[in-house]
């Protein structure tokens, strides 16, 4: 039975249009997921890089295909367009459904997709609403309110403290293997340098996870 089922999801994976573009922009984090996502499935798709800071999300040849101006955003080859990261993610996985990311089954799916929303509307959310806010370069992308910005950066600790306590006696975020909610936690981690944020110490849990997490495929797509 178990090979029945298999067979009928590379069925399925092999009838959906094939991606043929992604675009996308390296120094934002939400194509970061996407392209440690991509590196963990040790998968590669052409990119165009889109100038965030010339307003290139804007254009409207560009809003023509993706209906939004963000990244990234996931060109297929019967020309539809697959915008917000974790949609894309989704149908990367279930183009490349190995190394399962997201869930082999419903009771793994909702505990990964449980901590990944956690971790995005958190730890993610927090750092980059501070970022958003409060740095001078973004008021060509962002109505800034500074205040809102410092209260987000007050919120970070609290946030990795939570993802520690999670860590405790386990390797991963959820499913006893990286997953998306890792990815997710991953960039948060990483990115709230940029807000020139230190962790605290003590942080024990956190540290032995993020040593790992800079090992791995994920880890090294997006490698300072």
């Amino acid at each position: 039975m178990g090979d029945s089922v298999a067979s009928e999801t590379q069925a399925e994976a092999t009838a959906l249009p094939r991606p043929v573009l992604l675009h996308t922009q390296m120094q934002a984090p939400n194509p970061q997921r996407v392209a440690m996502f991509l590196a963990e499935k040790g998968v590669e798709i052409p990119t165009r890089s889109v100038n965030l800071m010339a307003g290139e999300h804007r254009d409207p040849g560009y809003l023509a295909k993706t209906g939004i101006p963000q990244v990234p955003a996931l060109e297929l080859e019967d020309g539809s367009v697959i915008t917000e990261t974790v949609a894309i993610c989704r149908y990367l996985e279930a183009l490349y459904p190995e190394p399962n990311l997201m869930g082999r089954d419903p009771r793994e799916t909702v505990e990964i997709e449980m901590w990944q929303r956690r971790l995005e509307l958190g730890l993610f959310a927090a750092v980059a609403a501070c970022f958003r806010h409060t740095n001078r370069h973004l008021t060509v992308l962002e109505d800034q309110v500074p205040e809102w910005g410092e209260i987000n950066r007050g919120r970070v600790d609290t946030h990795l403290a939570r993802l520690d306590a999670q860590l405790s006696g386990r390797d991963w975020v959820a499913a006893n293997r990286l997953t998306i909610a890792d990815i997710t936690a991953w960039l948060g981690v990483t990115f709230k340098r940029i807000i020139r944020h230190e962790t605290p110490a003590g942080l024990d849990n956190l540290a032995r996870w993020s040593a790992t997490m800079a090992e791995t495929a994920a880890g090294r797509a997006i490698a300072r």
